[in-house]
């Protein structure tokens, strides 16, 4: 094996593959030989194989230099070969080997270079605000200013640049090395904006460059005043696309205790994870859009846009182009451009049809398709797109009932109730006011700049009385308007309604059974609040007291909401 000054070190580090053979016909190669011609083995007997199987040997060329061709593992790999020989003590035979497209690789990446030069001094010899390069002598060599002070590149070049410029610092950061950026100049009776950075190569400065980023100052002052408008203009459409496109409501915010709403939100939490549609009903005001909300928050959609569109609210003429878009001129008063529907812009994401219920028979027809073969056409269009959106339709309609008198389509609520949720109504889960009154008090009254309060024991009582027709969404209405006309911390029954505060302080008897019914709770609340009172909240006394077990008064108390701490103030 050859080894003569390191030679085996030095040929490793070359880019083409070598193979040298001296006078005495032994061989060396590098480590680009061995990928070239896939020789893994350190062995001669590898190598020898590869010798032969190329005849690479028959490249050796003692009269000079020699280049030819060959193919390895459909690889097209250049041969150059030489002889080097010293006083016939010395003598090599060295053959390089080059794959074709690493060279035109190399070559591909030369002219890249080279327009990137070029393209890079079109841009600085275009640039507006100029530039100037100067030696490490402070000597001008490059000059970009002719527009803004009126001198000629040949009139600058070779110049000191404090004969050019004046009231310049090129020369001093070509002294310093340190940048100064965004520096106040003044040139020709202007207050210019100026940077100068060092030029240095292997820790030495090798010259400086100014550039001149505002002719003057004042474009500054302009800019800014435009730059804040601009940040204005985009906060508020972050907000509006952030309201519109973006969901506000996680399973969280559904605040119950109640076993039935426990299990719809399991439920809605498994079917969050697929990509079924899903039908939400409820009455007005029981919270289906939290639900909505909370599954795309739920599911792995949640970054991708989630949009509402209320079918009720948009006149049926308008409904389909909101929907699906349509094209340039499709019709008379069609923007010229066209325009996106919703469910295009919620494509990746989730899309809630609210009050679908509302939606024209033509327009169902429509929505089914999309449901079907995940794709539609704009007004005015040709064309298909294809779209990955999850459809959440709700209603506060019985959408069954609907179909059996023939207002909505059969096929498509099958479509639509894969995955079927109901909301029940508050008065079916009255043992949610007390929680639904502290979240509401707490949370959402001081979004109205009101002060948070408690309600009293006795207006729980009366709430839990109440039927609800407008479920939460009446809840939340009453409690404000209470919040409003109550003076102290505490809300109570005066504070509310008549027709709610009533039900508990109406002396009026009356001998329909269910009244009786509530009459009996009245005086059992009663009952138990004074038995407390006594006992000074000891609730194992008060049981004792009324005679039942400390467990049925626990049941008692989470039943009619009573909170102890209330009943000692």
């Amino acid at each position: 094996m050859i080894n003569y000054f390191g030679l085996q070190n030095m040929i490793d580090s070359m880019f083409e593959g070598v193979l040298i053979i001296d006078n005495k016909n032994n061989h060396i190669v590098n480590k680009q030989f061995r990928i070239i011609f896939d020789v893994i083995d350190e062995d001669n007997q590898a190598l020898n194989k590869v010798l032969q199987r190329y005849k690479l040997l028959s490249f050796i060329n003692h009269d000079g230099y020699a280049e030819s061709e060959i193919s390895v593992n459909d690889k097209k790999v250049t041969v150059e070969s030489f002889c080097y020989h010293k006083l016939n003590i010395f003598k090599f035979d060295i053959i390089l080997f080059t794959e074709i497209n690493e060279i035109s690789e190399a070559r591909n990446e030369i002219e890249e270079l080279k327009f990137a030069l070029s393209s890079l001094k079109d841009v600085l010899d275009n640039a507006y605000q100029g530039f100037v390069l100067v030696n490490e002598e402070g000597i001008i060599i490059k000059w970009n200013y002719e527009k803004l002070f009126g001198i000629k590149e040949e009139d600058a070049l070779g110049k000191h640049v404090e004969d050019v410029i004046e009231n310049t610092r090129l020369h001093i950061v070509v002294k310093t090395g340190k940048k100064e950026l965004y520096d106040v100049q003044r040139i020709q009776g202007h207050d210019m904006i100026a940077s100068r950075t060092p030029v240095i190569r292997d820790g030495k400065i090798m010259g400086a460059v100014g550039t001149v980023l505002f002719k003057d100052i004042k474009q500054v002052t302009d800019l800014a005043k435009k730059l804040k408008v601009l940040e204005s203009t985009v906060d508020r459409y972050k907000s509006e696309i952030s309201k519109m496109y973006c969901a506000n409501y996680r399973f969280d915010n559904i605040i119950t205790k109640n076993k039935h709403m426990l299990e719809l939100i399991d439920d809605a939490k498994k079917a969050a994870n697929s990509t079924s549609t899903i039908l939400i009903e409820g009455e007005s005001g029981t919270g289906k859009e939290y639900f909505a909300h909370a599954i795309h928050e739920e599911s792995s959609r949640r970054l991708a846009p989630f949009i509402r569109i209320n079918c009720a609210a948009i006149p049926h003429e308008l409904l389909e182009s909101e929907l699906f878009g349509y094209e340039a001129g499709a019709f008379t008063g069609a923007k010229k451009n066209g325009k996106i529907g919703k469910l295009e812009l919620a494509n990746g994401g989730t899309i809630l049809l609210d009050e679908i219920s509302s939606m024209p028979i033509s327009m169902q027809a429509k929505l089914l398709r999309v449901l079907e073969e995940r794709e539609f056409e704009r007004i005015g269009g040709n064309t298909s797109i294809k779209i990955d959106t999850r459809i959440i339709a709700s209603s506060n309609d019985n959408i069954e009932h609907l179909v059996n008198i023939g207002s909505f389509r059969r096929d498509l609520y099958f479509r639509l109730n894969v995955v079927r949720i109901v909301i029940p109504p508050l008065r079916n889960r009255i043992d949610d006011i007390p929680w639904l009154c502290k979240d509401i008090l707490s949370n959402q009254i001081q979004s109205v700049g009101l002060t948070s309060k408690t309600v009293t024991d006795r207006t729980i009582f009366a709430l839990k009385l109440y039927d609800w027709p407008g479920n939460i969404r009446e809840l939340r209405n009453i409690l404000e308007r209470a919040s409003n006309v109550s003076i102290g911390n505490y809300i109570d029954i005066q504070h509310l309604p008549d027709y709610i505060s009533n039900k508990l302080t109406n002396d009026v008897i009356k001998t329909d059974e269910h009244t009786l019914k509530y009459k009996l709770a009245e005086a059992e609340v009663s009952a138990v609040m004074e038995a407390l009172k006594y006992c000074s909240g000891n609730r194992t006394k008060a049981a004792n007291l009324l005679g039942i077990h400390r467990t049925a008064l626990y049941k008692k108390l989470s039943s009619y909401g009573i909170d102890v701490k209330t009943i000692l103030l």
